[in-house]
């Protein structure tokens, strides 16, 4: 769905196009030295389809250098590679807390309900069994579901049906409250050790709508230059209240494990021209130009295209790896 090229994306400028920090420098990605770090070791991305185009621009860098076996049954999708015992994990989970369908108080049976103090038990089980966790959501907090907090209806997105009832919770703050929940829940499992990436709320650029509502990001074949960059206040908020989750949970940690923060929001905010556009998939007849009456066709402007600014992602995992781990194996080998 993100291979823009092979789905007929013309330019390919914005695959050559990498970001540059100031104040050091970021080490294009080695496959070989990542399996070798990662020895013996297990990594899960854990989150929506945001992580799911991560995890595949991760296993794209690394099959250059190795083929995997796939190892995947019903409950995750998992990638071994033999020659260096590494595991690379994906577990779906939209919101990162637990949710229940069954009628609750008001709330009609059916429409999700999210016990935003709950972590989602679909990857804390296996928590144990990993050493990374590359961890993200947020963009599922804009569709219809219901919140809990200590089994009470706080509140909803696309969902209040009694207006003469105060809402405490919208949809950003219980994004925040999911991101302090789940980090916590890492932070203080008596069994796990590992290392958490937090992977920051990740900027999408529909312009003149939403995905659902006509939103384009047709034509864009350059970043945008520094000065250029518009303020996007859901984005900026989104950001914020993830910001603040990580904080309190980094103060809450009872284990070994350690909690580190990948902030990519605002640095790929400039990226308007790495998603996919109306190039979302490899469909012959799909729609990539404007309709008789200037409408923008179907596209996908959320995700990003392989290869493409997402791989940056990437480099940044296993720079964080590369500082935790890289040490400490020499120590011990």
């Amino acid at each position: 769905m993100q291979n823009c090229q092979g789905n007929g994306r013309p330019d390919k400028e914005y695959e050559n196009w990498r970001w540059k920090p100031s104040q050091c420098d970021l080490p294009r990605f080695d496959a070989n030295k990542f399996l070798e770090l990662m020895r013996g070791k297990t990594l899960a991305f854990v989150g929506d389809s945001v992580a799911r185009n991560q995890m595949e621009s991760l296993m794209c860098l690394l099959w250059q250098a190795k083929v995997p076996v796939n190892r995947g049954n019903k409950q995750m999708q998992r990638w071994y590679f033999k020659s260096t015992s590494v595991m690379i994990v994906r577990i779906w989970s939209s919101w990162l807390v637990h949710q229940t369908s069954e009628k609750l108080d008001f709330a009609q049976e059916g429409i999700a309900k999210l016990h935003l103090d709950v972590p989602h038990e679909k990857f804390m089980e296996f928590t144990p069994g990993f050493d990374v966790i590359v961890i993200s959501s947020g963009h599922w907090f804009a569709k219809q579901s219901v919140y809990v907090l200590n089994n009470e209806i706080v509140g909803g997105q696309l969902w209040w049906p009694d207006s003469s009832r105060p809402m405490k919770v919208n949809n950003i703050e219980a994004f925040g409250i999911s991101v302090e929940t789940s980090l916590t829940a890492l932070a203080t499992h008596p069994n796990f050790t590992g290392l958490t990436i937090v992977r920051s709320f990740s900027p999408d650029h529909y312009e003149g709508g939403v995905w659902n509502t006509g939103g384009s990001c047709t034509g864009k074949v350059k970043p945008l230059a520094a000065g250029e960059l518009v303020e996007n206040g859901f984005t900026d908020i989104m950001h914020k209240k993830q910001v603040i989750g990580f904080e309190r949970a980094s103060k809450k940690i009872t284990n070994k494990s350690k909690l580190r923060l990948m902030d990519i929001t605002e640095i790929f905010s400039y990226r308007h021209d790495g998603h996919p556009g109306p190039y979302r998939s490899p469909d012959p007849n799909k729609i990539t130009q404007r309709g008789p009456d200037g409408r923008p066709p179907p596209q996908d402007c959320l995700h990003w295209c392989m290869p493409g600014p997402v791989d940056t992602w990437n480099e940044l995992v296993l720079e964080i790896i590369r500082r935790e781990f890289e040490g400490k194996q020499s120590a011990s080998s």
